[in-house]
């Protein structure tokens, strides 16, 4: 990657920018609060996370002093829930190790939970406004076509050699512009599948539009087929409450709350099918209704206030609806 692109890429930017809240004050911790909620997550479907975060926790400290439950509240919804308390986790180090101050430079950085290569140099670019190639998903493809790349995007030593380009790339002084500019031509512009050549400034640079095969970049190794679970949920009904509990403080959806699994009660009502898909599992879930006499042992027995209070995943979401039309 020898051509410096910087120039027409930092003026497009200029008169094409759009207006996100992250950026109206880039801030270390704000900067590094969106790029973690925007890990696999669209922009518009994380804006007003944000800003409810941000209205929660201001700054860093705020967050760091909040308890666990809390914080997943606020992520409900948003999906990828070890995001939350790696985000948890990282404010309470920030604030015992460096006083609530952000460290500026890249491997204090990564060493904080939750944030590798990629977030570390959006942070060191955006917020400090150093030299620091950030390279995600959408600049990958971006340089991929740029340099027509047969080599797949997933390859260490690819990525490693465009955050090395990049890195002598980053104008002085503009350094947070140029990532962020990366970031946006990527995700507006240079989209997967079928790009917007014609609305491109670097068209003219790019060797996969030259040869008219942009559609085959990047290159990206195999998707692997995702398993899948059966599971039956159980909505447990006592008087005014329902049954809850809290799955394991490891692996998917840890510590969140759910409806139990397992074999439907004698006399239970099927309530509605439905299917969840998460990165690497289907759930191909089944509901059952089922009024207990009593609270029975080994569960949480909650009202729908307290259910409310609760962070449940978007899995549940059928099912919670369910429980919401009948009051519980």
């Amino acid at each position: 990657m020898t051509t410096d692109f910087s120039a027409p890429l930092l003026l497009w930017y200029g008169q094409h920018k759009r207006d996100l809240p992250w950026r109206r004050d880039p801030t270390p911790y704000r900067v590094w609060v969106s790029e973690i909620m925007l890990q696999q997550t669209r922009i518009e479907a994380a804006r007003s996370y944000y800003e409810r975060f941000m209205a929660a926790f201001p700054t860093v400290q705020p967050l760091a002093a909040a308890d666990e439950d809390t914080v997943l509240k606020l992520w409900e919804g948003l999906g990828y829930y070890s995001r939350a308390r790696n985000l948890h986790a990282a404010a309470k180090r920030v604030t015992e190790e460096y006083g609530g101050e952000f460290p500026s430079d890249f491997a204090s950085l990564r060493a904080l939970p939750g944030v590798g290569d990629y977030t570390a140099a959006a942070i060191v670019s955006i917020a400090f406004n150093l030299p620091e190639g950030a390279v995600d998903g959408n600049v990958m493809r971006l340089l991929s076509r740029l340099e027509r790349c047969g080599e797949s995007i997933a390859a260490p030593a690819y990525r490693k050699r465009v955050r090395a380009a990049l890195r002598a790339m980053s104008p002085a002084g503009r350094c947070g512009d140029f990532t962020s500019a990366l970031m946006e031509l990527g995700e507006v512009v240079c989209t997967p599948g079928v790009p917007h050549c014609a609305q491109c400034p670097l068209s003219s640079l790019c060797a996969a539009h030259a040869a008219g095969e942009e559609a085959l970049y990047p290159v990206t190794p195999p998707k692997k087929q995702r398993r899948v679970e059966e599971r039956n949920v159980l909505l447990l009904l006592c008087g005014d409450k329902v049954a809850l509990r809290r799955r394991p403080a490891t692996g998917l959806l840890a510590r969140l709350w759910e409806y139990p699994d397992g074999p439907a009660p004698a006399g239970a009502e099927p309530c509605g099918e439905d299917i969840h898909i998460f990165t690497h599992v289907e759930w191909h879930m089944q509901g059952y209704l089922c009024r207990c006499a009593e609270e029975l042992p080994g569960y949480v027995w909650v009202t729908a206030e307290e259910r409310a209070a609760l962070a449940i995943p978007t899995a549940f979401r059928v099912y919670s609806d369910i429980l919401d039309k009948l009051g519980h």
